[in-house]
């Protein structure tokens, strides 16, 4: 007999299609919050939304500068000491060679007194050198009258001696001996004559050197005398204490840096520039600003060629009038101006350009519940508005926040 079926329960007939039910909503799911997926939901009150419109485009950017004097000089003392007074603090004004700092130094003190004693010692020296000479030269020339009286009674005993030898009246061996007396005489004449010469040449010259050593020694005592009046440590420059870095009892090195001080004779700014300007930026632009209801104008003097931490110096002089009381370390906010106004496409400058370089963008369709994503151009750049090369036509809104959570997403529904 034939085997009775059980009805299949209805859980296990719908089965298939619960399973497909829960797949379908897992899926959706998991692609609105994956990478993955190209469209995502937002809500409009996190959003900022601009408007593309046609107006003046004003070619600058907006810096903040700060007031520095015009060049700033290092202190630094030439000779080494110990710090006995402080004659002026930070902030003081103060003209070129005024007395900023008193050092003491006994170890130059010291050398003071040995040069002086090296050069007395010379001195006595020289003097006693001089009083030899001058006994030697008297010596010398005693002696020199005694051998030109020996040579005249020679030649007079020659002389003799030859006549008598002529009459036959004394022998040969007489005269010839009274000749080689004579001559033995006058050789021995020569002799000394050629003595006193060399030895005249050689005191003159040990004279001489003695008296350049001398010179020398003064100089060298003239020139430690000035290294100890430069103990008192002075103002190279009219100027403003900036720093001054010692205190009482402070051993300071010669060469070191003690201190600033700062040049007002004139001032300069110094502004931090973004890198996107570094091919726009040179010497010679304007730079405009406002202070207590009046404009004032800025000339770059210089750009400075290194990129740090994402921007660049420039160094701007004042151009024409200035204001009053300028002070170090005040901050101006300039405009500085890039190139000329025209009309242009703008959007309101927005955070979306970090992550989007300005090539793409998020665009709303007519209804405003949908955002496209779009590629566009962008030209320059000023505190307030994008110029839009192209991309975009006047009358259009996009999404000019921050794109960070949606960057990878090709549409997004806004609500």
């Amino acid at each position: 007999m034939d085997t009775p079926l059980e009805p299949k329960s209805k859980l296990r007939r719908f089965a298939p299609y619960i399973a497909a039910i829960v797949l379908f909503i897992g899926a959706c799911i998991w692609l609105s919050f994956s990478d993955i997926g190209k469209t995502l939901t937002v809500e409009r009150r996190n959003l900022n939304i601009g408007l593309v419109q046609t107006g003046r485009f004003d070619d600058f950017v907006r810096l903040d500068g700060q007031v520095q004097p015009i060049s700033t000089i290092q202190i630094c003392p030439q000779e080494g000491g110990i710090v006995m007074e402080r004659v002026v603090e930070e902030g003081a004004r103060v003209k070129k060679g005024d007395v900023l700092i008193r050092l003491s130094n006994a170890h130059l003190d010291l050398e003071i007194l040995n040069a002086e004693a090296n050069l007395a010692e010379k001195q006595n020296f020289l003097r006693n050198t001089q009083i030899t000479m001058e006994q030697d030269r008297l010596n010398n020339r005693q002696e020199l009258l005694q051998l030109d009286l020996d040579v005249s009674r020679k030649q007079r005993s020659f002389q003799q001696q030859e006549r008598l030898f002529k009459e036959q009246l004394n022998t040969r061996e007489e005269y010839l001996q009274a000749k080689e007396e004579y001559q033995l005489a006058k050789k021995k004449q020569r002799l000394i004559l050629q003595r006193l010469d060399q030895d005249s040449i050689y005191r003159s010259s040990q004279v001489e050197q003695l008296r350049e050593n001398l010179d020398n020694m003064r100089q060298n005592l003239v020139l430690i005398r000035e290294r100890k009046a430069k103990l008192n440590v002075c103002s190279p420059a009219d100027g403003e204490i900036g720093l001054l870095d010692v205190e009482l009892g402070q051993n300071v090195g010669a060469g070191s840096k003690i201190g600033q001080l700062n040049d007002l004779s004139d001032y300069k700014v110094i502004a931090s520039v973004d890198e996107h300007y570094i091919d726009r930026v040179r010497p010679g632009l304007i730079a405009n600003y406002e202070r207590n209801g009046q404009s004032y104008q800025l000339r770059v003097r210089k750009v400075f060629p290194e990129v740090r931490n994402g921007s660049f110096r420039v160094e701007f002089l004042f151009h024409g009038k200035r204001p009053d009381r300028i002070r170090n370390g005040q901050t101006y906010y300039l405009d500085l101006q890039l190139g000329e106004s025209k009309q242009a496409t703008l959007i309101p400058k927005g955070t979306f350009f970090s992550v989007t370089g300005g090539s793409w963008v998020f665009v709303l369709d007519a209804d405003g519940r949908h955002a496209y994503r779009r590629n566009i151009r962008i030209g320059r750049q000023n505190p307030k508005f994008y110029e839009v090369l192209e991309g975009l036509e006047p009358g259009e809104q996009v999404i000019t926040s921050g794109y960070e959570a949606f960057k990878n997403r090709e549409m997004l529904t806004i609500k």
